[in-house]
């Protein structure tokens, strides 16, 4: 059973922008990233998911339960950390987990020291006075310290430092092997490569893309940058399927190549090269190939 699934799931705001027909299914053991820039929708669909705004038409089920109906009961097995993560600002971080702790029928406040002590957090200060990256840890220790089966997290690392941003990262791979499924919308991209098993695109409401992190990756185009022992035009390149952007300078060329590289390695293996470099796409390079993709269209 999946933890998260959603089928053609939609909020409408009127003229504003919601979510439209976002069908997705998360399971157990599987951090999934939810990618977009601000204003795509992607903390409307979480704000749905939690039965915090009712749906215009589309079902969400977690746990295989109704997000509606049984939004209590889903909200006893997740941690949740908002993007605007809030709380009294007079109160403690000690006292935040105490209430939440009582309000779960758990004995203490679970693993929450632990967790502390790894992100150098305080718990004892008010959080009205904690910077925004120290509040930030102890949000995420809000979330995470009753161990739940579901964890949504939205933009979780705004505002920590490089070294907690490493932290966090090896805490959700930890909770990828509990079997615990995650669920992250963020646009930091290169945290979301690391980390996420697949991801989902959404643009301007819709989801325009669900994809594992290898397969996107394998689907976009490479640069290849060739040094050649003598000066050349490399015809055999031009006109091969998935080669583009080939450009010839004396003894230097480079081309971009989507899919297999075979054929064009057999079209080169007739010239001396001196030294080839073949760059891998990155994430965010993908990402704003499916956006360039959307303006144009």
């Amino acid at each position: 059973m999946s933890v998260i699934e959603t089928e053609r799931l939609t909020k409408s705001y009127g003229s504003a922008r919601g979510i439209e027909e976002v069908t997705i299914t998360v399971e157990a053991g599987e951090v999934f990233g939810f990618l977009g820039p601000n204003g795509a929708g992607k903390t409307t669909t979480i704000r749905t998911l939690l039965d915090l705004l009712h749906p215009t038409s589309g079902s969400a089920r977690i746990f295989g339960l109704d997000s509606r109906r049984e939004s209590v009961a889903i909200r006893a097995r997740l941690g949740n950390l908002p993007g605007d993560f809030g709380y009294g600002k007079g109160a403690s971080g000690r006292e935040a987990l105490s209430l939440l702790a009582r309000l779960r029928g758990m004995e203490g406040i679970g693993r929450a020291e632990a967790l502390a002590k790894r992100f150098r957090a305080n718990l004892d200060r008010p959080l009205g006075e904690l910077s925004r990256g120290n509040r930030q840890k102890v949000g995420l220790i809000l979330a995470t310290f009753h161990e739940p089966e579901l964890l949504i997290l939205d933009e979780p690392t705004s505002g920590l430092d490089p070294l907690m941003q490493e932290e966090f990262l090896t805490l959700v791979g930890e909770e990828r092997e509990r079997g615990c499924a995650v669920f992250i919308s963020s646009h930091e991209l290169d945290e979301v490569e690391r980390v996420c098993d697949r991801v989902g695109i959404v643009r301007a409401g819709r989801l325009i893309a669900v994809e594992r992190i290898a397969d996107l990756l394998g689907k976009a185009k490479r640069r290849v940058r060739l040094e050649l022992a003598e000066q050349t035009d490399l015809a055999e390149l031009k006109g091969l399927p998935g080669v583009g952007e080939l450009k010839v300078e004396g003894q230097r060329a480079s081309f971009l190549i989507g899919g297999d590289l075979d054929q064009a390695i057999k079209a080169i293996a007739g010239h001396r090269i001196t030294d080839i470099e073949i760059a891998h796409p990155t994430l965010e390079e993908v990402f704003l190939g499916y956006y360039e993709e959307g303006a144009g269209g």
